[in-house]
């Protein structure tokens, strides 16, 4: 069954009707939607969901702690990457609701990193993401690793800088560590 990971930036407060469009169209096809925790554009999905009454949602928190779930629905708690409540070790919850999802639909500012990561996370994992950059008013479709270059590129030159810096970190951290060689 087709998951949807819906996710977005935190400076996203609101969604406007072209997103609440397509969540609608999530609704009605009733798919199950996994939805992280933070302020921004995660508590207003879950708002919009909780106003619909839909069910069929899964809210995903690093550590124990959940800080929003606005519609007490199911909780998925991924433990944290390390002590510190830093972009580490709520990037855990967002690797494994990336790793779950079937597709995605990103609410982006036009500067956050980590909802970018999340486009590159599922593309990666050759899974479909939607974003929906909140400036331009623009739904852009990834289909796969093919259509990173084009957007990455689209991105504002430090934005892109940062980005580029943190899927190297990831791809780096994803690889399994050398072992030394016995002579």
């Amino acid at each position: 069954m087709t998951k949807v990971f819906i996710g977005g930036s935190r400076r996203v407060s609101r969604l406007n009707a072209d997103v609440r469009r397509r969540i609608d169209r999530i609704i009605e096809k009733r798919l199950p939607v996994l939805v992280g925790d933070a302020n921004g554009a995660d508590k207003a999905v879950q708002r919009f969901l909780h106003d619909k009454g839909y069910d069929r949602v899964e809210v995903f928190c690093a550590g124990e702690e959940c800080r929003n779930n606005v519609g007490g629905w199911p909780v998925r708690k991924v433990p944290g990457n390390g002590r510190n409540r830093d972009f580490a070790f709520y990037a855990t919850k967002d690797r494994a609701m990336a790793g779950e999802a079937s597709v995605g639909l990103m609410i982006w500012d036009g500067r956050s990193v980590g909802t970018v990561l999340n486009v590159h996370r599922l593309v990666c994992q050759h899974k479909k993401a939607v974003v929906y950059t909140v400036p331009a008013e623009t739904f852009t479709e990834l289909n796969d690793e093919a259509d990173w270059p084009a957007f990455i590129a689209s991105c504002p030159a430090d934005v892109r800088r940062r980005i580029e810096r943190e899927t190297s970190n990831e791809e780096q951290a994803a690889r399994p560590a050398r072992q030394p060689t016995l002579l």
